[in-house]
């Protein structure tokens, strides 16, 4: 070529392109080992692979899901349970033990059968002179059903009546002629569901450690049973007596005694405080326990009750026994939340109930759980004195002083 203007434009040309296939072959190969990697293979908007945690997938894999937390069911909650007002003492039970039919037992109290069994459990208990003297029990079993009752005793016709106000299935061993002949005209239901020892042995037992007649024993569960295949149904049952709830503390008064006198036993009841009940204390083995139990005797309401007693014409003078003016009213002191009202007592008629009143004629209210009922004959000690209520209480204007109230 001879006009070097062009040789030279020639070899310019031919030395370009060979630098930039150098340049393509190194950005194609990359840079061998040992060099220097050229500034275009560095630069990248990408993460490496190194930088990522998802793994290398073989052809026609699927990604694996990331399991999601067990998911932990919720609880269901528990029914609050109903409850319901006992009706013979106001404690709150289940509808069906409201429910159960009440029982009545007559227990001893001469000297040989104490300490008797049951009391802890009874929702109410009756207490009230029979012949010779010598009182006699009935303890009447709703909202607890007890292990032991006893000694079982015979019938009096006033206890009958008593029993009568609930058509109570009604324990004892034979009794008075007047209340054997009650017990066979109106012992089906009509007063109250007669279990008689004589006729239904079955349902109690003697024990060997106490001489007859002081030795016959039954129980709540054999008594339930007999009740039903005489024809006793449990069924909801109307409270006659207003029950509260205790007190609070500061309202308690403190000391306070209630003693009652029969002439073969004292009682007498010491009033505590903190537990809102009256301690009971009798003659022969003094501090009064259950025998079945061993729980001290100490309920939380004591009403005593004035009645007229006097000698039962039944053709039978020797035995001395007792009738009472059951059905009628009378005066009455109602102990509880350790304050005494003076009021009155009523019974309209045998299966009527009896309700006790203030001194202005309105119904009291007893303190939730168990009463005593002191039955006593016109005349009969009854001494009854309050305790020293606390400064910021005000006192009922029908509750006993401090110095009490001698019959």
């Amino acid at each position: 070529m001879a006009d070097p203007a062009k040789r030279r434009m020639v070899v310019g040309a031919i030395a370009f392109a060979v630098v930039a296939a150098g340049v393509v072959g190194l950005v194609a190969r990359g840079a061998g080992p040992g060099s220097t990697p050229s500034p275009i293979a560095q630069v990248s908007d990408q993460p490496s692979v190194a930088a990522t945690s998802t793994p290398s997938l073989a052809p026609g894999d699927s990604p694996t899901p990331t399991p999601s937390p067990t998911a932990v069911p919720t609880p269901t909650p528990a029914p609050t349970p109903v409850l319901v007002p006992a009706p013979l003492t106001g404690r709150l039970v289940t509808p069906a033990v409201a429910a159960r039919h009440p029982i009545a037992v007559m227990v001893d109290d001469l000297s040989p059968a104490r300490p008797q069994s049951g009391f802890s459990s009874a929702s109410v208990v009756w207490q009230a002179p029979a012949e010779g003297g010598i009182p006699r029990y009935m303890m009447i079993f709703q909202d607890q059903v007890p292990t032991s009752i006893g000694p079982v005793r015979s019938s009096r016709y006033y206890y009958i009546a008593w029993a009568a106000e609930w058509r109570a299935v009604y324990a004892h061993a034979g009794g008075s002629p007047q209340a054997m002949a009650t017990l066979k005209a109106k012992g089906a239901g009509q007063y109250v569901y007669n279990a008689d020892e004589f006729t239904h042995g079955g349902s109690f037992h003697r024990t060997t450690d106490r001489f007859p007649p002081h030795n016959l024993y039954t129980d709540g569960k054999r008594l339930h049973r007999l009740g039903v295949a005489l024809g006793a149904r449990d069924t909801p049952m109307k409270a006659v007596w207003q029950f509260a709830a205790d007190a609070p503390l500061a309202q308690r008064p403190v000391g306070g005694t209630i003693q009652v006198t029969y002439p073969q036993n004292s009682i007498r009841y010491d009033y505590d405080r903190t537990t809102n009940t009256y301690l009971r204390t009798v003659s022969v083995e003094g501090k009064q326990f259950d025998r079945a139990t061993h729980i001290r005797v100490a309920p939380s309401n004591v009403i005593v009750m004035i009645m007229h007693f006097g000698p039962l014409n039944d053709g039978h003078p020797n035995k001395h026994r007792l009738e009472a003016t059951v059905v009628g009213s009378g005066k009455a002191w109602i102990a509880t939340n350790g304050h005494t009202v003076v009021g009155t007592w009523s019974k309209k008629s045998m299966t009527a109930p009896t309700l006790f009143f203030d001194s202005s004629g309105n119904p009291v209210t007893l303190t939730v759980g168990q009463t005593f009922v002191q039955v006593m004959p016109y005349g009969a000690p009854v001494t009854i004195k309050d305790g020293k209520a606390p400064v910021a209480e005000i006192a009922p204007s029908d509750a006993l002083g401090a110095t009490g109230y001698t019959f």
